[in-house]
């Protein structure tokens, strides 16, 4: 057995991390039907809330992570602020369920940073793409 040069464990050691980010599969391909299983919504402080999407027969990620978008605009427009600024989500997919834990911000007007939606539009994005909001 020959042995791995340093760098090279160094290496492997700084890039392994990426797969980490690497895509969640488990929706596969064909056609596209999501059962939306509904929101929950916690209030963390007057303007941070968290929401808890689940969905079965998603494509990818993105799929539930478009859902938690569309739950946290639609609840922007609920509270009569126009936007949100997304800071962060977290995905898992267990027995083909689809959940993601995601956390925005939501404010009368545009928030500093690259991550904000325009809720209005939004709104009528998801409704175009038939993903239901909250």
């Amino acid at each position: 057995m020959r042995a791995v040069p340093a760098y090279r464990k160094a290496l492997l050691a700084a890039f392994g991390g990426l797969a980490a980010c690497a895509p969640l599969q488990g929706g596969g391909g064909g056609e596209f039907s999501p059962d939306y299983k509904g929101v929950e919504t916690i209030l963390l402080d007057e303007d941070l809330v968290s929401f808890r999407v689940a969905m079965s027969g998603a494509r990818s990620r993105e799929d539930v992570v478009a859902y938690a978008r569309c739950a946290a605009a639609q609840y922007a427009l609920i509270r009569g602020y126009g936007f949100a600024r997304h800071v962060r989500t977290n995905v898992a997919i267990e027995g083909g369920v689809w959940r993601a834990d995601a956390v925005y911000t939501i404010s009368p007007t545009l928030p500093r940073g690259m991550r904000t939606i325009d809720a209005e539009e939004t709104v009528r994005d998801c409704a175009a793409k038939g993903i239901p909001t909250v």
